[in-house]
């Protein structure tokens, strides 16, 4: 997937209580390293995850895909870049890479999510809080 908006970079371990009994990373641990990173990403956008929901918006994933390149293993150093791929009326898609210590695709994926309210229902109309994120996450660097 390509950027189409800001690419964000973070570094992180893979933790023992991430891996199986050979040390490898369990896949389910991919996703939860792409939902910190997301929040990271907003964080560092100025838009803290708790501040969207302060405003009525919220992120439902609605999709989410990743493919394995390549094992990560216990006590690793991971470089994860996250960025903003897909946009839509009510979506916005983030993607992700994680690459070894030398640069090597460890695996790549991304998660769609949904504008909702606080009920789950789509926001399709652009708020000013949603016109602010997309301002933010869709500009130039």
């Amino acid at each position: 997937m390509e950027a189409i908006g800001k690419v964000r970079t973070y570094h992180f371990r893979v933790r023992y209580a991430e891996t199986d009994q050979m040390g490898i990373a369990h896949h389910s641990n991919y996703f939860v390293w792409f939902e910190e990173g997301r929040s990271n990403y907003c964080r560092d956008l100025g838009l803290p995850y708790g501040e969207w929901e302060k405003n009525g918006v919220f992120l439902p994933v609605v999709e989410v895909h990743c493919r394995y390149k390549s094992s990560l293993l216990y006590d690793e150093s991971v470089t994860m870049e996250v960025f903003p791929s897909e946009r839509g009326a009510a979506t916005v898609t983030f993607a992700y890479r994680l690459r070894h210590e030398d640069g090597k695709l460890a695996a790549e994926g991304w998660t769609k999510h949904a504008f909702a309210d606080a009920q789950g229902r789509l926001i399709r109309r652009e708020t000013d809080f949603i016109k602010r994120l997309k301002e933010l996450t869709f500009s130039d660097e």
